[in-house]
């Protein structure tokens, strides 16, 4: 993988952080109505801690976004080009750290359905199921990450 920076996310980044949002393979499909419409806003990046990770001529590869109180993976996405590679295990243990400095003892992640394998590998384990919503009609898995 190049030469790849994580740094806190700025109002300025909003809407390429939308854009990699919804152009993400993982959610074509049925899956579709999780984002649909979903806007990463100025406001959002000023309420949490969204970093995020691009490459040495500034290409965004992947973010996440950890909410303190209560504790939680909010969003996490990797560019489907650099998928692979080594990048999501990158930001999980950027999160992991920030959340140590913050105090946090867990993090809940509320999964997408074909990432719980992902997070388990990650070293999150499985404490229950989320059940259906309005934009989510199936079930997603709830883990938790001990900091």
């Amino acid at each position: 993988m190049t030469e790849t920076t994580i740094r806190r996310a700025d109002a300025a980044d909003a809407d390429r952080l939308t854009e990699l949002i919804q152009a993400s393979a993982a959610y074509r499909g049925a899956y579709f109505a999780m984002i649909d419409g979903y806007r990463v806003t100025p406001d959002y990046l000023a309420r949490h801690e969204v970093r995020l990770a691009v490459s040495a001529d500034d290409r965004l590869l992947g973010f996440y976004a950890l909410i303190r109180e209560p504790a939680e993976l909010d969003l996490m996405f990797v560019a489907d080009e650099a998928q692979g590679l080594g990048l999501g295990r990158r930001l999980i243990t950027d999160m992991l750290d920030r959340a140590r400095e913050a105090g946090i003892a867990a993090v809940k992640v509320v999964s997408h359905p074909p990432a719980e394998h992902f997070y388990l590998r990650m070293g999150a384990r499985r404490t229950g199921t989320r059940p259906p919503q309005a934009r989510t009609p199936w079930e997603q898995p709830e883990l938790h990450f001990t900091v």
